[in-house]
């Protein structure tokens, strides 16, 4: 076995820096109903069998392997065991449509794919049809198949015992292959615009970004973390790595709709999110206040108020007066404190990637003693450019750029990054390779990031937009979506918000309303309705949507303000195609979905400016 103390270059290197202090309860699941522990030892193990198994199944050094599963034990143990034997994997989103993953499939050759149980089998069994290179599937939980190329995990495994046997020093011999040139994986990217491209990213890719992480977030050994994002995007699989490397102990969450049960009873210190589930996080805990009654939902609302006020001078270094500090402990005993207890009682920080996350919400967990680290990265930069920490936690910014990375912004405000955790390029795509990684006259590699930002004095990262995302007025004004829809969405009444604008006079919201909240305000008022649809059609309704999107978007310019807003009765979701599997909205797609009623609406706008003139 290689020296543990060798300083870290490959996932190799990880791999045996973990096994190096063995412990009982490394990776934790819930089966049957109760939390199960595998140790070290088993993790190690199984990871040794499983790459062997894949020899004997003849992958070789530079192959690539498909992994198309929801999380669990076993997508780790199959990550772990490709690159151990030199091999990439191709990660593919459990809800990526099956005609996507035979793309995803066929685009990066793979022969061997690893799939989780009957249900995603059957899902994608049409597809996998059109994928001729595909010879082996390897299935984590037993699946009835026709086909003769599914086999089980445990197959899997006894072929790696076998071959084991046959020779003991096989699985040393591939790991010897592997440098921090290496190609580790290839992660199609959401493709909010076209066919998802194969991003390149290196041992060293991913080990730069562990390594960097190290230096800014503090996990210490044995500590908890609940994980729940997709392992299919590299946010979560490099926290993963990063948790292994920490020798935390990490707990998987059965899926998202068990987050809120998980955190009481794993109560763990960390956990990373999207805002979403922010968002969310905090619309239900105002939902449940208003189900107590008027007087507890006011309560709420004043301490909220106070936790923003509070955390804005706290956070910028002041100190509260006496008043403040004393509404603050107040706020907290009558509902933060509440709050927290619903969270586990024991959240150190929470980490925030994905998207741009509300200031407003980012102040409301910081005052209530569960601050959201926001930070930034890409798929591109394995993923992290930028990160606040426990200790430079700048709200509303996405933090200093990570050890080893640097930013600078071009003239025309895109963000740039150069480091090692750059990736090496789209697979089989060099003129998209050539547009978007820039060589400067010293040879540094710059990564085009596509974002639209500002550093400020200090530093400090502030995302304004997605380049591409910008509308343009047909008065010629350049509008950033992004901050009107975070302001937007503080409202209780609202579940998802898109600004649209781009060729038109003015900027518009389409708007999915926090259904049960706008029926229970609906019934308050004598508001009679059959349907959701018929509730968002009620002029009352109408009237109330636009006063809350005029309160809450009062300090924009003129030519920024929402002039007229759609309510859209279903809320956009992965498998409708208006998200990507991170849960970003696909503006193209939502707009183009939608187009006739907001032509309609553009129109009638428009005659009633009219008749006003």
């Amino acid at each position: 076995m290689p020296d543990p103390k060798l300083q870290l270059k490959t996932l190799v290197d990880l791999f045996y820096h973990v096994a190096a202090k063995p412990k009982n309860d490394l990776l934790n699941y819930k089966s049957g109903g109760h939390w199960k522990a595998m140790a070290t030892s088993e993790l190690v193990e199984k990871v040794r069998l499983a790459a062997m198994g894949l020899f004997a199944l003849g992958v070789e050094p530079g192959n690539h392997v498909g992994l198309l599963s929801e999380n669990r034990v076993e997508w780790t143990i199959a990550d772990l065991a490709v690159v151990n034997c030199g091999a990439a994997d191709v990660p593919i989103y459990p809800t990526q449509a099956p005609k996507q993953v035979a793309y995803i499939l066929n685009d990066a050759g793979v022969e061997v794919l690893f799939i989780s149980n009957q249900a995603q089998y059957d899902r994608v069994r049409d597809a996998l049809h059109n994928c001729p290179k595909l010879r082996v599937i390897i299935s984590f939980d037993q699946v009835n198949a026709p086909s003769g190329k599914v086999m089980s995990f445990e197959e899997l495994m006894n072929w790696g015992i076998a071959a084991n046997d046959t020779d003991p020093r096989a699985f040393e011999a591939l790991q010897a292959t592997v440098t921090a040139e290496t190609l580790a994986t290839l992660i199609y990217t959401s493709g909010t615009t076209g066919d998802p491209k194969g991003v390149m990213l290196t041992h060293g890719n991913l080990v730069a970004n562990v390594l960097s992480t190290s230096q800014v977030t503090i996990v210490q050994e044995d500590d908890p973390g609940l994980s729940f994002l997709p392992f299919s995007h590299i946010f979560e699989r490099a926290v993963i790595y990063f948790y292994l490397y920490a020798r935390g102990r990490i707990f998987y969450a059965q899926s998202i709709e068990t987050v809120a049960k998980d955190l009481l009873e794993v109560k763990p210190y960390y956990m990373t999110s999207v805002p979403r589930l922010f968002e969310k996080i905090y619309s239900r805990a105002m939902d449940k206040a208003e189900e107590k009654g008027s007087t507890t939902a006011k309560i709420a609302r004043w301490a909220v108020e106070v936790a923003k006020k509070w955390a804005e001078v706290v956070n910028g270094g002041g100190k509260p007066g006496i008043a403040l500090s004393v509404k603050h402990k107040i706020a907290d005993a009558l509902f933060l404190s509440k709050w927290r207890a619903a969270m586990g009682g024991r959240i150190r920080y929470f980490v925030s990637g994905g998207a741009a996350l509300a200031p407003d919400l980012a102040k409301v967990f910081y005052a209530a003693g569960m601050p959201i680290l926001q930070g930034y990265g890409l798929t591109e930069s394995s993923p992290g450019i930028s990160t606040n920490s426990t200790t430079e936690n700048r709200l509303g910014s996405v933090g200093r750029p990570m050890p080893g990375v640097t930013v600078k912004i071009a003239k025309d405000g895109e963000i740039l990054c150069a480091g090692a955790n750059v990736m090496r390029g789209y697979y089989g795509r060099p003129e998209e390779t050539e547009a978007a990684l820039e060589t400067d006259s010293e040879g540094r590699v710059w990564l085009h990031t596509g974002d639209v930002g500002y550093l400020d004095a200090e530093g400090y990262l502030f995302i304004t937009d997605r380049k591409k995302d910008l509308l343009k007025t047909s008065g010629g004004k350049y509008i950033a979506p992004q901050p009107i829809e975070n302001a937007i969405k503080q409202s209780r009444f609202v579940n998802q918000v898109v600004v649209i604008g781009d060729g038109r006079k003015f900027p518009s919201a389409l708007i999915v309303p926090q259904m049960d909240v706008l029926q229970a305000y609906a019934e308050q008022r004598g508001i009679t309705v059959k349907d959701a649809a018929e509730l968002i059609k009620d002029p009352q309704i109408i009237r109330l949507m636009e006063s809350e999107v005029e309160k809450h978007c009062g300090e924009l310019s003129k030519y920024e303000r929402i002039k007229a807003v759609l309510l859209l009765e279903h809320e956009m979701t992965v498998e409708s195609g208006e998200l990507t599997p991170t849960l970003k909205i696909k503006r193209r797609v939502v707009v183009d979905k939608h187009k006739k009623a907001i032509d309609r609406l553009y129109d009638k706008k428009q005659a009633a400016h009219a008749e006003v003139q």
